[in-house]
């Protein structure tokens, strides 16, 4: 039984240490994200101020988030290229949305604008201002729909 309650104490330990170095949540200022990151934010949100931005050092990467003083949300990988753009309520700047997105959405779904874009292994996964999800191939070809 003491055999027992020392491995068990062992495995606890590392798991407990495991998943302390695998997830490190640090809030950093901007000047520590990467170069091409800060450049997106000034480039495609002129003048918005960040709230505060975190770094997240997993074992196996690194991403990181930002988030604007209107609430914007923006995660970035470890080289500082976007992964996701979330404007809540706001548009997502028409810069950041492939043409036949963009024309598909305008075409059928007149009106509504695009808050949130995450870009997939398939492609890209978009949200409407009515909360509607619309999935799109690396082509910008519609894969799914989800309300």
């Amino acid at each position: 039984m003491r055999l027992f309650t020392k491995l068990f104490a062992a495995i606890a330990a590392l798991f407990a240490s495991a998943s302390f170095v695998s997830c490190k949540d640090v809030i950093i200022t901007a000047d520590k994200l990467p170069a091409a990151a800060q450049t997106f934010i000034k480039e495609y949100f002129p003048g918005s101020d960040i709230s505060y931005a975190k770094k997240d050092k997993e074992l196996t990467k690194t991403t990181y988030e930002v988030v604007l003083q209107d609430g914007t949300e923006i995660d970035f990988d470890s080289k500082g290229q976007w992964d996701k753009v979330d404007c809540k309520r706001a548009t997502v700047p028409a810069k950041l949305i492939p043409d036949a997105i963009a024309t598909y959405v305008q075409t059928n779904f007149p009106g509504q604008a695009i808050v949130k874009i995450d870009k997939e292994l398939f492609g890209y996964e978009i949200e409407l201002q009515n909360d509607l999800e619309l999935k799109f191939d690396k082509n910008g070809r519609l894969v799914n729909i989800d309300d």
